[in-house]
């Protein structure tokens, strides 16, 4: 099945760096203008076999930014990623025109908190509000931060999964509305880490009350693997989190559902 001119744009990749054989980032020229916020996702394809293959990636960059960044894991028996895989700079794919999602920064709700918590891929629409808010922040010419508060904390089995831990890391140095701590749940496999260990569910109850965060005054975000979204969700309602404070997309590790995309 042939692009539809109307609805795809001919991208290219300008950088691919590898964390791992199987976690990459990388730069895409969209090909044309692509207007998303963040939190948003892009439809990213290819034509394999004479069929075209796509699936959606929650874009890491800021709008702000003229090329679109994604943190991708390979699924070896997905549709997609063992192709996108094989590319590298220069190679082309394609980009659906229009950016979809709907996990965008709740700033109309009088919370005024932002609890962000995702594992390894799941952390990129958070880099995305970051990166956003930090250049208003900088640039002065927006009201955000203003008097809003984000709180991200992020597991990982190994730390080569942290595809963002130095740049969240430096942001939360320098910015008093921005906390990050990220969980590491193999700590012997990496002697040198000094940070938190356990799951990143394990460590929730603990950083709610470290922050001081409350329900009434607080938006949980939960993005990454489907059974940390179940488990953190389920800590949150015990917690007193009601539905509508707790926004998720999971990241299914299914072959028609390609890890690091959304549904």
């Amino acid at each position: 099945m042939a692009p539809s001119p109307d609805k795809h744009y001919q991208a290219r990749i300008l950088e691919r760096r590898d964390l791992s054989p199987d976690l990459c980032i990388v730069r895409v020229n969209p090909g044309g203008p692509l207007e998303y916020r963040a939190g948003q996702y892009a439809t990213l394809g290819l034509i394999h076999n004479g069929a075209r293959i796509e699936r959606a990636y929650s874009m890491v960059s800021s709008p702000y930014e003229d090329a679109l960044e994604f943190f991708v894991e390979l699924v070896p028996s997905g549709g997609l990623t063992p192709s996108l895989f094989q590319l590298q700079s220069g190679d082309m794919l394609l980009c659906r025109k229009i950016a979809k999602g709907r996990f965008l920064l709740g700033l109309r709700s009088g919370r005024k908190n932002h609890l962000l918590i995702s594992t390894v891929t799941g952390i990129a629409p958070f880099v995305s509000y970051v990166r956003t808010i930090y250049r208003d922040w900088k640039g002065g010419s927006s009201l955000m931060p203003g008097d809003h508060r984000f709180f991200c904390l992020q597991g990982a089995s190994y730390t080569f999964e942290f595809g963002y831990r130095e740049e969240l890391a430096r942001h939360a140095s320098e910015a008093p509305w921005f906390d990050y701590v990220p969980t590491v749940s193999r700590p012997w496999d990496d002697p040198a880490w000094t940070g938190e260990t356990g799951r990143v569910d394990d460590l929730l109850r603990k950083y709610i009350e470290v922050w001081n965060l409350r329900p009434e005054e607080t938006t949980a975000y939960l993005c990454g693997h489907p059974r940390m979204i179940e488990n953190s969700r389920a800590i949150l309602e015990r917690a007193g989190w009601k539905k509508g404070a707790v926004l998720e997309e999971a990241y299914y590790h299914l072959a028609i559902k390609e890890a690091g995309g959304t549904a």
